[in-house]
């Protein structure tokens, strides 16, 4: 069966946490992004709204951080599930409004633990519980794929993988890399790329990395590809940078037109998927949409 995400192209939606803090939402540690589900969830929904204007055919919904863990550190117990319906019920609501039927929503699924700290990630049985349950509270809720992100050690992708594809949903995984473009962990992105095959992913990208880094990484990601050409590819890049004390620094060090320029080049090396990641907004995605459409 020929990959459409292949042979077509593809706008991604942009960030959803810096974006929900760039609005004057609550975003403070363990919830993060999540918080906004129970104290503002009209804002996520026009957020949602927002890209999809802005040209994005896939959203994700806001589940970055519904996951076991985080809502244990909260001081909840049963609400992952429920908080995980609720943001697939934003997005499916934005998509509804926005009456633009060819608009997809992906479930997130990201590191249990810190995305930059792979010395955190726990046992291969919690890994498998924990994103058991997410990727079956996706599956339940409604969403078209799972898009399992930020990965930084291949043992959290491969269960998470697992997990996304145990559900029947198509699977995208991404990961995220140092600058020598590696996994976090110091692991290769080819060994990363082999690790999740046996889970049939649609497409596999690189996420959360500078923008001046994106080209390098992508052309370390198709030659891991070789052999495997009916796996789309693609990337979202962050704006900004992360601080331990302030969390992300918002910053237009890097405008809607530069990473619009920036997405013509990562287009060029075969990139079908292209959204933008922390720091960017429903301008950056409008600029590349108007540029690669």
């Amino acid at each position: 069966m020929t990959n459409t995400l292949k042979t077509g192209f593809t706008i991604l939606d942009g960030a959803m946490g810096t974006e929900l803090t760039r609005r004057g939402i609550e975003t403070t540690l363990p919830l993060w992004s999540a918080r906004a589900l129970i104290e503002a969830p009209q804002v996520v929904e026009q957020i949602h709204l927002d890209y999809i204007a802005a040209g994005a055919r896939v959203i994700t919904a806001n589940t970055f951080r519904t996951n076991v863990r985080t809502m244990q550190r909260a001081g909840f117990t049963d609400e992952g599930r429920a908080l995980t319906h609720e943001a697939v019920r934003l997005a499916r609501s934005a998509v509804a409004l926005s009456k633009n039927a060819n608009v997809r929503v992906a479930g997130s699924m990201a590191p249990v633990e810190d995305c930059y700290s792979p010395w955190l990630v726990p046992g291969d049985d919690e890994l498998a519980a924990e994103h058991g349950a997410l990727a079956r509270h996706l599956a339940e809720a409604g969403c078209d794929l799972i898009l399992v992100e930020t990965m930084n050690l291949i043992r959290e992708a491969v269960a998470a993988a697992h997990a996304a594809h145990q559900t029947g949903l198509p699977v995208w995984v991404s990961f995220t890399l140092n600058e020598q473009n590696t996994l976090l962990s110091g692991e290769a992105l080819a060994d990363a790329v082999q690790a999740v095959l046996p889970f049939e992913p649609e497409a596999i990208l690189v996420n959360c990395i500078p923008v001046a880094q994106i080209s390098s990484a992508l052309s370390v990601l198709h030659e891991a590809l070789c052999g495997h050409e009916a796996i789309a590819f693609g990337a979202y890049g962050n704006v900004g940078h992360v601080d331990d004390e302030v969390g992300w620094t918002l910053t237009h060090a890097v405008s809607p037109s530069a990473y619009a320029k920036a997405a013509t080049a990562w287009r060029q090396l075969g990139a079908t998927l292209i959204g933008g990641c922390c720091g960017t907004m429903p301008e950056h995605i409008e600029a590349v949409a108007e540029s690669l459409h």
